[in-house]
């Protein structure tokens, strides 16, 4: 631990259906070594506010099981985004969206995908500091569908292409004080280790953290 910057990544290890922790882990860790140190765990009981409050950054890729988090680990994510956190959501990491109140906080809710297959990503707004030099890329992925929250006002960062039409890839908004970044790709390891989107899950992760 080098950086000043610390970020926690949370997962699941041992219960994952679809989406194990496992290999992910270690390319979120490559992919910011040089800016923020993660620490990765599979532990939910880290969602306390006295946990989470020395980390700048919080990483969402938690698996969709049944279960909702308990009201008070709700309560400790929401504020610690409220209270000028970073929140950053990669592909099945939506699944806080069970519970209401965080698929709130994260502006859009997955509805359902169509068969992995090779998807075109491009850039919708190239001006952004998150899209500082991410290059259009093709990965082999779930294309998520999305229900988008009214209420919040979320900037659309890319899009894929499928089935002659365009759909959301990532986005941003802000939570009172804190930042909010949702990327789509990642159902596999070898999305992580595509150089276009360590490049965008770098520049997503220090946008957050307000360090860039």
């Amino acid at each position: 631990m080098g950086n000043e910057i610390q970020a926690l990544a949370l997962g699941n290890y041992s219960d994952a259906i679809y989406h194990p922790f496992a290999g992910v882990d270690e390319e979120l860790r490559s992919i910011f070594r040089e800016r923020i140190d993660v620490r990765c765990t599979g532990d939910y009981g880290m969602l306390k506010e006295e946990y989470l409050a020395p980390y700048r950054l919080f990483i969402s890729y938690t698996e969709f099981l049944e279960e909702k988090l308990p009201a008070e680990r709700t309560a400790a994510l929401l504020s610690y985004v409220a209270r000028g956190g970073g929140l950053l959501a990669i592909h099945n990491g939506i699944s806080l969206q069970r519970n209401q109140e965080l698929a709130t906080l994260l502006g859009g809710k997955f509805m359902s995908h169509p068969e992995f297959t090779a998807l075109p990503i491009r850039i919708r707004e190239p001006n952004h500091r998150i899209m500082d030099r991410v290059e259009p890329f093709i990965v082999e992925d779930e294309p998520y569908r999305f229900e988008f929250n009214p209420h919040i006002r979320t900037t659309i960062l890319a899009e894929y292409e499928h089935d002659g039409a365009y759909w959301p890839a990532a986005w941003t908004h802000d939570y009172g004080l804190g930042r909010v970044v949702y990327l789509m790709p990642g159902h596999r390891v070898s999305a992580f280790r595509m150089e276009s989107y360590r490049k965008l899950i770098l520049n997503a992760g220090l946008w957050a953290a307000k360090a860039m």
